[in-house]
């Protein structure tokens, strides 16, 4: 996986430098040969990296290396020539369509490359960037560099692969050091030519250096990108690095319109438009990709602890029929399903109907039972909180100011943490439900961060003793700022949803997706020892209308049991250690209702088998 990191650092600094090449060669040095000269004799600057594990002993990989700058000179004696006669980001990117081709074609030849699935996948979209672009230049210029180009990819995709074969014997600082003095001799023979000689010290152009310091600062720059190029040759398949070159295009763009003042309109605008997309998608496919394959495998047999939501208040709305109330369903989640860690929920408006008056009979009645059979609870407090609507206000409140219900919102988290705080079950307090998803009806869409941070002072100030938990959104929530503020963090997973617009429909991402985002997070937030966990994994259908306005065989179409059963794989294989299941009152409703104890007979294996 590293060395996707670093030729995806070295291309976007190759990018702009060819930028800066552009702006140079056009308006202060325009001389192909000298350009391609003074980098190979740059090249020496190299010998700097003798002292850090420089090997002198004589192997036949110092040939293969030497060989290995040489021709890399005669692929920049062509790619300037290009450079020189096409703009920036027009007519040279052909080059990053051709170039990688030419790698591959010597990979095979050489080194006997084969490409999985996915890096084929990523290696065409990355290529068919470069030859989309390739399409929308002028003819006339496309024409007229197509030769350089040729030439330049040719040249530069042999050199990739003797560079790769030369780092199969030598270490990276020797194989590096003897590849660039392989491409300062080559840049001294020209001098041999006179007439290449003439061109390279005394070229007949004006101000030749008018910009000298802004030449050797671009080669300098230029220099840092070449060495990560093939320091990720060394590490990587010489192909697929070489495909990544398409990054370029997307600064090369930039850079073409920014510095170079490069107008795109129409079919052009078009097509460099199509050809980014494409080129992106690439890169993410082939990043992903190589990701979930250096990934060590999922240890199935890790213990796994599954927990379950339970909502008083969603479960009063179905009708369980001789099933009795809600009350019953949750003793029969407690007691037959055997759940030992539970997720419950304390709705501002059962609890304070009335204003000032608090009736916490429901969510007791709760905690007593899960403190009975020995369970550990994560209770979560606030405005917005688990269930449609998300925000569940009294209707007294709905008439006050945002303010004013902003402040009626602490009390009441102060007096549910005072109540709680306590009880041998609480494992967790959850502050706020997704606080920044915009998901919910009205002004409830963002809870917002100021009362976010204010409910958990409250409760760090009440309660230091149990930890905060803050939660976002598995597929579209971008986690950072909840992990940060969060003692634990909890991420939903939901694989079917709805949305007004598309209907329903399931999201593309395979369980990998949720183990590079968790490394990810960690890395932004510098932070590998806090919890994640899933607090809601979806295990009931998600319908425009809810599960208890809806028939079974609604439900189905959207979440069967063969669905239910897979799910589960994809959990399992998403690599947490904690997940609450969502669904255990729809569950309890088919069973007593629909006779139907599929889905209920399933979980209760799960919660047998937890951790």
């Amino acid at each position: 996986m590293l060395w996707f990191f670093v030729a995806f650092v070295a291309q976007a600094i190759l990018g702009t430098s060819a930028v800066f090449d552009k702006l140079l060669l056009k308006k202060s040095y325009p001389n192909p040969l000298g350009y391609a000269f003074w980098l190979g004799v740059l090249g020496l600057v190299s010998l700097v990296l003798v002292p850090f594990g420089f090997e002198w002993a004589l192997s036949g990989a110092i040939f293969t290396a030497l060989s290995a700058g040489a021709v890399f000179m005669l692929a920049m004696m062509a790619y300037f020539r290009a450079l020189c006669m096409g703009e920036a980001s027009g007519a040279v990117v052909a080059f990053v369509g051709f170039s990688p081709i030419a790698t591959l074609v010597f990979s095979r030849w050489l080194l006997g490359t084969d490409l999985t699935a996915y890096q084929i996948v990523s290696f065409v979209l990355l290529i068919a960037g470069g030859f989309v672009l390739a399409l929308v230049v002028k003819e006339r210029t496309r024409v007229k560099v197509l030769w350089a180009v040729l030439l330049a990819a040719s040249f530069l995709g042999l050199s990739n692969v003797l560079s790769k074969l030369a780092f199969g014997e030598l270490n990276f600082v020797t194989g590096f050091v003897w590849i660039k003095i392989g491409g300062a001799l080559f840049a001294f023979s020209l001098l041999l030519l006179p007439r290449w000689k003439k061109i390279i010290l005394n070229p007949n152009t004006k101000n030749e250096f008018h910009n000298k310091w802004g030449y050797f600062a671009n080669r300098g720059y230029a220099g840092v990108g070449s060495l990560l190029v093939v320091y990720a040759i060394s590490l990587g398949v010489p192909p697929l690095v070489d495909a990544l070159q398409g990054i370029k295009i997307v600064f090369i763009l930039l850079g073409g319109w920014l510095l170079l003042h490069e107008r795109f309109t129409g079919r052009v605008l078009v097509g460099k438009i199509t050809a980014v997309v494409l080129i992106l998608l690439g890169a993410f496919v082939l990043g992903v990709g190589d990701y979930i394959r250096s990934t060590a495998p999922v240890n199935e047999a890790r213990p796994i602890t599954w927990g379950i939501t339970y909502s008083e208040k969603f479960s009063r709305l179905f009708d369980f029929g001789s099933g009795g109330d809600w009350k019953d369903n949750y003793n029969a989640i407690m007691y037959d399903l055997g759940v030992r860690d539970i997720r419950l929920i304390a709705y501002w408006d059962l609890i304070e109907s009335e204003e000032g008056v608090y009736d916490f009979s429901g969510l007791d009645y709760q905690m007593r039972v899960a403190e009975e059979v020995g369970a550990k609870v994560v209770l979560a407090v606030g405005k917005k909180v688990p269930r449609w609507p998300e925000c569940h206000t009294p209707p007294w409140a709905e008439h006050v100011s945002h303010e004013d219900r902003n402040e009626h919102v602490v009390r009441f988290v102060e007096a549910t943490v005072e109540r709680y705080k306590n009880s041998p079950a609480l494992l967790y307090w959850q502050v706020e439900n997704e606080p920044f998803l915009a998901f919910g009806e009205g002004e409830c869409a963002l809870s917002g961060k100021e009362l976010l941070d204010t409910e958990m002072g409250i409760v760090r100030r009440i309660d230091p003793l149990h930890p905060i938990l803050v939660t976002d959104s598995g597929e579209i929530g971008p986690w950072v700022r909840a992990a940060k503020r969060g003692d634990v963090f909890g991420t939903t997973m939901y694989r079917r949803v709805h949305n007004d617009r598309f209907g329903n429909f399931e999201y593309p991402l395979p369980p990998a997706f949720f183990r590079l985002k968790e490394r990810l997070v960690r890395f932004i937030i510098r932070d590998y020892e806090k919890e994640f966990i899933v607090i809601e994994l979806g295990m009931e259908p998600w319908l425009k209308r809810q599960p208890y306005e809806t028939t079974p065989e609604e439900q189905f179409r959207v979440m069967d049991f063969a669905f239910f059963q897979d799910s589960i794989r994809y959990a399992k294989e998403a690599d947490f250690e904690t997940y609450y299941l969502w669904g255990g009152e729809w569950w309890y409703w088919l069973r007593e209702q629909h006779n139907d104890d599929r889905f209920w007979e399933e979980a209760k294996l799960l919660f047998e088998e937890s951790a």
